[in-house]
């Protein structure tokens, strides 16, 4: 269903450790994943806390800052040299708008994208690291080859010599 769309989207490499949208910047581009690895992080005072990864086929925006004009609660940055597919801001209301089809698949994407924050909240609240840890690897399986461990401590809220006796445990 996309590819009618083709048209809209251009294409843009970018190498690993690019910052794609800066923390408090609105967000005017939704990105596709073709090839690399994404991350999502917040400014805690000095220190970066990863609040998510995505991988080929996902695609990422600040979204409540790309439908709303708001500043962006967070920052994107490639991990991994990438290939992405990129569409404006504009470009994106264009579609929906004239697009049923595509306008349910956000719907889908949007409730998909809070599903997962849900249950990374519930996980906080619930899960030890080390159980944090291994539905992290159960979901992303390929996530330890591709993100350096201390993204990965980040996301689970703890340091990297914990990650690291976490894993040697297992």
């Amino acid at each position: 269903m996309i590819s009618r769309f083709s048209h809209f989207f251009k294409q843009q490499e970018v190498p690993a450790k690019t910052t794609l949208l800066q923390e408090g910047q609105i967000s005017r581009t939704m990105f596709f994943i073709e090839k690399g690895c994404l991350r999502t992080w917040v400014n805690n005072d000095g220190k970066e806390i990863t609040t998510q990864f995505f991988f080929e086929g996902d695609r990422v925006a600040s979204i409540e800052s790309f439908r709303t004009n708001r500043p962006s609660l967070y920052s994107i940055e490639s991990l991994e040299p990438c290939i992405l597919q990129t569409i404006s801001q504009k470009d994106f209301r264009d579609i929906i708008e004239n697009s049923p089809e595509l306008r349910k698949e956000l719907e889908e994407h949007l409730f998909k994208r809070l599903l997962h924050s849900q249950q990374l909240f519930y996980s906080y609240l619930k899960n030890n690291p080390q159980e944090r840890y291994q539905e992290l690897i159960k979901q992303y399986p390929h996530i330890v080859q591709r993100v350096p461990q201390h993204y990965i401590a980040s996301y689970l809220g703890i340091t990297s010599v914990s990650l690291s006796r976490i894993r040697n445990r297992r």
